[in-house]
């Protein structure tokens, strides 16, 4: 594989398989940061989290369930604490925090989503220019040579192809792992959706009682 890099930089492909590769480079870098914010520093079990907040509640008060919320890194741990903070407030108020709590976390989670979704279609379009500045640089030698020998012509258009070929290995993979964390960042939302309906609830309707 380095080898057919550097045919594609020295043959027709030039500035574009460099830029391929920094297109491989940020992609390499975003999969790493979304692996790490997405399935370590997000991972929580939503209900199982909502389940122990409402029990801590109900034992020793709002107060204590706010400082279980600060001990937890996950967004719906913060989503979840912005609606504490209004319990005394009304449901009006606690579903207003929660749209804005939720707007930030969202960009959180959806943080670099945009580039990697760009980096699978600018990738395949490098490595069309690449394929045909390579195919203009082959026929202009063949041009000035005056004469078409099959391996001089076989040779070129096979160095010009290199970059399409890079750009696509670089593409699809991407792709795939787009779609895959996409997938997971629908998930989180719909848990926080429904983390937070399940809080207001229980502070509109029972947790009035049990303080009695």
């Amino acid at each position: 594989m380095i080898r057919e890099f550097q045919l594609g930089t020295e043959g027709g492909g030039g500035f574009a398989m460099w830029f391929l590769l920094v297109c491989a480079i940020l992609g390499v870098a975003l999969i790493l940061e979304r692996l790490y914010s997405l399935f370590i520093k997000a991972r929580l079990n939503p209900r199982g989290f909502l389940e122990r907040l409402i029990s801590i509640i109900d034992s020793q008060g709002i107060n204590a369930g706010i400082a279980l919320c600060d001990q937890t890194a996950a967004p719906v741990a913060k989503i979840l604490r912005s609606v504490l903070e209004k319990a005394h407030q009304g449901k009006d108020a606690m579903e207003e925090m929660v749209t804005r709590s939720a707007a930030t976390e969202l960009g959180f989670l959806d943080r670099g989503m945009a580039l990697l979704a760009g980096l699978t279609t600018v990738a395949p379009f490098l490595g069309f220019l690449g394929t045909v500045m390579g195919m203009i640089t082959a026929f202009a030698a063949i041009a000035r040579a005056g004469e078409v020998e099959p391996t001089v012509v076989a040779s070129g258009i096979s160095t010009a192809l290199i970059t399409t070929k890079w750009g696509l290995i670089i593409a699809a993979p991407l792709a795939i792992i787009h779609i895959l964390f996409s997938g997971k960042v629908d998930g989180y939302t719909r848990d926080m959706e429904e983390a937070a309906s399940g809080l207001i609830d229980y502070l509109i309707e029972q947790y009035p009682k049990r303080k009695k």
